[in-house]
């Protein structure tokens, strides 16, 4: 009974405690230097959406939930005539730019820019069925790490549905075989009783 149940619960529990199955995640960050900003007029883009941060968080949970719901339009719509920018004043807190970079990062948003006390996000158009893609280099460099992401992502799903359909027996037995020994320790109790 122990090398059936526990010994497999105690090891997914050590798993667990150890974090072997969390997955890590980085945030593909640069910032533009002063030339390429102007070069690129991002200030002059899009029709922009002021959004002002000058407080601490508790303070600014409304304005983030109207940004959240921007953002997700933006993506959603495929907005590319307007855009959003965010305003950090002097008393904004860390903990509402994390709050903003982690709004950006949840509802994907393809291109963002942060230039001095301002971040300014903008929407890409609908992307079309073919693989090229122009622009800069480094837009054409993200853009295919987010397909290759991608892919990687149903691969792994495909993997585990397909090892999950070869396996099902075999967790299937395993399942049978820890009912069938608490059947029996309940059994056994009962007749010592």
């Amino acid at each position: 009974m122990i090398s059936l149940v526990f010994i497999p619960l105690f090891c997914l529990y050590h798993f667990h405690k150890i974090e072997a199955f969390k997955n890590y995640e980085a945030l593909d960050f640069s910032l533009p230097n002063k030339e390429d900003f102007e070069k690129y007029k991002v200030w002059d883009l899009r029709k922009y959406k002021i959004f002002n941060f000058n407080n601490q968080k508790s303070k600014e949970e409304q304005k983030l939930k109207e940004l959240r719901l921007f953002m997700h339009d933006l993506v959603k719509y495929y907005d590319t005539i307007n855009g959003a920018k965010i305003q950090f004043g002097p008393k904004t807190d860390y903990d509402t730019f994390v709050n903003v970079i982690d709004i950006v990062s949840e509802e994907k948003i393809p291109t963002w820019v942060l230039f001095g006390n301002n971040m300014y996000i903008i929407a890409c158009a609908r992307p079309k069925k073919r693989g090229f893609v122009c622009g800069t280099t480094e837009y054409s460099l993200r853009n295919s790490r987010l397909m290759e992401e991608e892919s990687r992502k149903i691969e792994l799903n495909v993997f585990q549905k397909s090892f999950l359909k070869q396996q099902w027996l075999i967790l299937l037995g395993y399942l049978g075989i820890v009912l069938i020994n608490i059947f029996t320790l309940v059994k056994i109790n009962k007749n010592q009783n």
